[in-house]
């Protein structure tokens, strides 16, 4: 028969925030007060989150809010929070920590004994590990209190690895502080593409333009004279001007006494002439 037990445990002693409203106007009274840490004082979103994931560990709303972190985006609990969490369960037999060796060869060791199981799950962690993973010397805890660091770091992979189910996969807090950080995503710059140069009007437009534009006989003469020395100067092709002699006659006939103020063979005729 398994000697495993449930790892239901009695609520936790405090306040029972039953509904989504009462949690909300909790965690907005705790986010203007000294309570809330300084990640989350003035965040009530976030302190609300911190209480629900608390929750699903069992803990009550304020160890909820001192426990749990937030660390590169990641919820995580601290190192003392996590033991806790394992010793108040029923299926932990016993937790055992100690040092082994000195200096360079300083070891932390953490033993947790789940009730059931054979034999405990035994997780190391020595100052050579720190050194590899460039954590020996740190500036902060690494150098205040490396036993310490020593220690936690033992303590969280054992207890993941034996306690699972009371942790429900998250890490500690001093683990993921030595995580290095995600480089931020560089923004993207879109460049908007230069509109296009402005192109100066050929000679056959700019002539085609002034025959639109043309409001008198005389005008239109003096285009049709204009378009019959630019194709002499070679400004424009034999077609160009045909082009717009006939533009010029077309434009004439809508005219009064247009069509007798050209003649259209006179035009061709000079047009082959040229």
């Amino acid at each position: 028969m398994s000697t495993e037990i449930s790892t239901n445990t009695a609520p936790a002693r405090g306040l029972a925030l039953a509904t989504f409203d009462d949690a909300w106007r909790f965690w907005q009274m705790v986010a203007k007060t000294d309570f809330a840490p300084k990640d989350f004082k003035g965040k009530p979103e976030a302190c609300l989150l911190a209480g629900q994931h608390g929750a699903e560990l069992g803990l009550s709303p304020m160890q909820s809010l001192q426990s749990i972190a937030v660390i590169n985006g990641r919820p995580c609990v601290w190192g003392d929070a996590a033991l806790a969490l394992v010793q108040s369960s029923p299926v932990c037999e016993y937790v055992k920590e100690y040092t082994e060796g000195q200096g360079d060869t300083l070891t932390a060791v953490c033993e947790a004994k789940r009730r059931g199981y054979p034999a405990p799950t035994i997780s190391r962690f020595s100052m050579a590990d720190a050194k590899r993973a460039g954590l020996a010397g740190k500036s902060g805890p690494w150098s205040q209190y490396p036993e310490r660091m020593l220690a936690l770091r033992a303590r969280g992979f054992a207890l993941r690895n034996a306690f699972a189910d009371c942790l429900r996969g998250l890490v500690t807090a001093e683990e993921a502080q030595d995580y290095p950080q995600a480089a931020p995503t560089p923004a993207v710059t879109v460049t908007q593409p230069e509109p296009p140069a402005a192109t100066e009007p050929s000679v056959y437009q700019k002539a085609m333009q002034s025959i639109v534009r043309a409001k008198t006989l005389d005008r239109l003469d003096d285009i049709r004279r204009k378009v019959a020395e630019r194709l002499g100067d070679k400004s424009l092709t034999k077609w160009e001007h045909d082009e717009l002699a006939k533009a010029v006659l077309d434009k004439a006939s809508t005219m009064d006494n247009g069509t007798e103020h050209f003649d259209a063979q006179e035009v061709a005729a000079e047009a082959q002439a040229r």
